[in-house]
């Protein structure tokens, strides 16, 4: 009870008069949400892709975090170089909600037999919105209990992707580059809330046949320059029909993976997260859906010339 108590009081002194951007959203399947955090990884797949990804962290602890994620983004080099996705997601934590819709587009380098690297832009804009719901002691209205409000402005996000050609990768970003303010003066009470510059680094190996299947490994790490957190998982795919795996995030969970391919191109995964930190004996872990189905794209047809005899 006490537990609960403690989350219930830290998320009522979020409701301030000037807010501070909670640290960015966490997601266990980060390998399918590259592009919100690295736009530099924008179309690479060479396919036109879907994500949609959903989370509710921390499982029975009032006003815990949830998010969803909706990626789609295209390789569009048939057209003209570089690829272009949308990205949209949503983080709801005690009274605050946040949305991001980002426009990607990343223009690819080839650097000869090493590989690819893309470098990545994210234009769109921030929405954040505070609803809170008190529960006063009298009837009476207290007028120094904080409302809500909403507002909306610019965010930028930037990043270099690198994809080796011999099935590896590695990423460097930032998000919230303009660390915008979003102000609205309610009943001559500024309200605002600053959101925060993030930094990511990212990277993963394949291997291929192992046994019957891939491994996978994955890292990223993540920091706004006040805490820094890292996920590492590895996942055995079979057959290209299930996979298999686990994960680690430091100072807050362990948890495993697994998924499913019923289809060509479509891909189900479910994880569950088992909480190490302080509110481990209150939470339930986290649990973790994502969804992700690409559409292959028909090879570019090869321009033939023919002699003007015979047009």
């Amino acid at each position: 009870m006490k537990g609960r108590l403690l989350i219930i009081s830290a998320l009522s002194l979020v409701v301030t008069g000037n807010m501070f951007a909670q640290q960015d959203k966490l997601i266990t399947h980060f390998i399918y949400d590259k592009m919100s955090v690295n736009p530099g990884a924008t179309g690479f797949d060479k396919d036109i892709c879907a994500t949609l990804l959903y989370r509710n962290q921390w499982d029975k602890v009032n006003g815990a975090p949830n998010s969803a994620v909706f990626n789609i983004e295209a390789n569009m080099n048939r057209w003209f170089p570089g690829g272009l996705g949308l990205s949209f997601y949503h983080d709801a934590i005690g009274f605050n909600r946040q949305n991001n819709l980002l426009l990607n587009y990343s223009y690819p380098l080839e650097l000869g037999n090493a590989g690819t690297l893309g470098i990545g832009v994210g234009v769109g804009m921030i929405n954040f919105g505070q609803n809170p719901t008190w529960v006063p002691p009298t009837t009476q209205t207290d007028l120094t209990l904080p409302v809500g409000f909403n507002a909306t402005n610019l965010d930028l996000n930037f990043g270099l992707y690198f994809r080796g050609n011999s099935d590896w990768y590695a990423g460097i970003s930032s998000t919230h580059l303009s660390q915008s303010i979003l102000r609205k003066n309610i009943s001559m009470i500024d309200y605002s809330y600053q959101t925060k510059r993030h930094y990511y680094i990212m990277g993963g190996k394949t291997f291929r046949n192992i046994g019957n299947g891939d491994i996978d490994l994955q890292a990223l790490v993540r920091t706004e320059f006040t805490k820094l957190s890292a996920d590492i998982n590895a996942r055995y795919i079979w057959n290209n029909l299930l996979y298999g795996g686990i994960t680690y995030r430091t100072i807050d969970a362990v948890g495993i993976m697994v998924g499913w391919y019923p289809i060509q191109n479509l891909t189900i995964g479910y994880s569950y997260d088992i909480t190490t930190n302080k509110l481990a004996g209150i939470s339930r872990g986290s649990h973790e859906i994502a969804v992700r189905y690409c559409y292959k794209l028909p090879p570019v047809p090869i321009q033939t010339s023919r002699h003007p005899r015979w047009l």
